[in-house]
C-alpha cells in the first residue's frame, strides 16, 4: 500500500511540475531557464516512477493483471 501511495504522491508532483512550467512559458519574461528546470524535474520524477513500478512488480509487492478481459 505505501508503493501504491508513493506513486500517487509522485504522479501528482509531475502534473504540479508541468503546470509551473506551463506558467513560466506564459509569462515569458526570459524565464526559459526555470521552464526547462520543471520540465527536467517532470522526466526525472517520470522516470523514478517507472522504475518504481518496475522493481515493485520485480519484488512481488504489486501484480499485473494477468488478464483484463477476464473478469472476476
Amino acid at each position: 500500500m505505501l508503493i501504491k501511495l508513493i506513486i500517487v504522491f509522485l504522479l501528482f508532483y509531475i502534473v504540479f511540475s508541468l503546470f509551473k512550467a506551463l506558467f513560466c512559458m506564459l509569462k515569458s519574461d526570459a524565464a526559459a531557464n526555470s521552464m526547462s528546470h520543471y520540465l527536467g524535474r517532470r522526466v526525472l520524477f517520470s522516470a523514478l516512477v517507472l522504475m518504481i513500478i518496475l522493481l515493485a512488480m520485480l519484488f512481488g509487492i504489486i501484480t499485473p493483471n494477468s488478464n483484463p478481459y477476464i473478469v472476476g
